[in-house]
């Protein structure tokens, strides 16, 4: 379940693990509900409200710091992991199972800095990245005295996560031990019949978390091939023909995780790059690539990851007019 979609768009993510055995049944043993001073330990009810993924199996979690105030009182859930070295991200769905809504605190995996988090009686999904040092890692959620929680929180849980890596990618559920999720592949369609070789448009509109390099070749080799790829901040348009390259150009200062719509246009002595309304790559001199076959959505040792919502080729050299309507968010 990856949530918060407001239109369709095909998601690929890298492989990732969920390091928490129970994903789900937070009342299992491996979930140890602490309290200390004058707070309550949380009490767990299984089974008790409607998830996000529309099945009833997601738990009731009652806390309660009973008036404390100090750092010695709290009242918190907490599950041991282990991952790999450095970024590890913790992440969870959560709502308010009242009309209230409730101030909580969320701990990173290394068990140190937190987020202060709003509960409301609509599923959101919190989230949370640390630098580990170690192996250990763990998953805190809590009522605490001297973090300007509520004094009490009666709260639904689903889907906990703990994944290396310093975003949260979609859900993958576990039930007793940490479970892995194969990365995504998006590549290799179309044949000769599919292609223009001697002129077209490839486009792509989407959000990318990763490197993305979208491209007709031949054979998915680099001697004949349309690429449009990112690095970092960097949008590159790359046309080569017959193991000569025509086009080499980067255009820098795009975010890759906020919408783009990219066009790249080639034709004899006609090439250029378009992103979101505007042209900002061109190029006046030379051939085509010839023997296009292949349409993949991927790199150099690379898989593409990301949310992509079209991923297009035009048989034909589209106008400018056209272009700049075609990319304009």
């Amino acid at each position: 379940y990856s949530g918060g979609a407001t239109c369709p768009s095909l998601l690929l993510e890298p492989s990732r693990t969920n390091d928490i055995a129970q994903s789900e049944y937070i009342g299992d043993s491996s979930w140890s509900k602490q309290s200390a001073g004058v707070a309550s330990a949380p009490i767990v009810t299984s089974n008790y409200a409607i998830s996000p993924e529309g099945t009833l199996n997601a738990s009731r979690v009652v806390f309660d710091i009973n008036g404390g105030t100090s750092s010695s009182d709290f009242s918190q859930l907490f599950a041991a992991a282990t991952s790999t070295i450095g970024d590890v991200t913790n992440s969870v769905y959560i709502k308010s199972n009242t009309a209230s809504n409730y101030n909580m605190t969320f701990v990173n995996a290394l068990g140190g800095s937190f987020v202060s988090i709003v509960v409301t009686p609509e599923w959101q999904r919190f989230n949370i990245t640390a630098t580990t040092v170690s192996t250990s890692s763990s998953f805190r959620l809590r009522l605490r005295g001297s973090e300007s929680t509520s004094d009490s929180a009666d709260v639904s849980l689903w889907g906990a996560q703990i994944e290396a890596g310093s975003y949260p990618t979609s859900y993958i559920p576990t039930y007793g031990v940490s479970q892995t999720r194969a990365g995504d592949l998006c590549n290799s369609a179309g044949d000769a019949s599919t292609f223009n070789d001697s002129e077209g448009v490839l486009y792509i509109e989407g959000s990318f978390s990763q490197l993305i390099r979208l491209g007709i070749s031949e054979n998915a080799s680099t001697s004949n091939r349309i690429l449009i790829g990112q690095s970092t901040t960097a949008l590159t348009f790359i046309v080569t023909s017959q193991s000569v390259a025509v086009v080499n150009t980067s255009v820098s200062g795009y975010q890759f995780n906020q919408n783009l719509k990219i066009a790249a246009k080639y034709k004899q002595n006609d090439f250029a790059l378009w992103v979101n309304g505007v042209e900002v790559i061109t190029d006046t001199s030379g051939n085509t690539p010839i023997n296009l076959n292949s349409l993949d959505l991927k790199g150099q040792g690379f898989n593409a990851y990301g949310n992509v919502k079209q991923a297009l080729v035009f048989p034909t050299a589209l106008s400018d007019t056209e272009l700049a309507s075609l990319t304009t968010i």
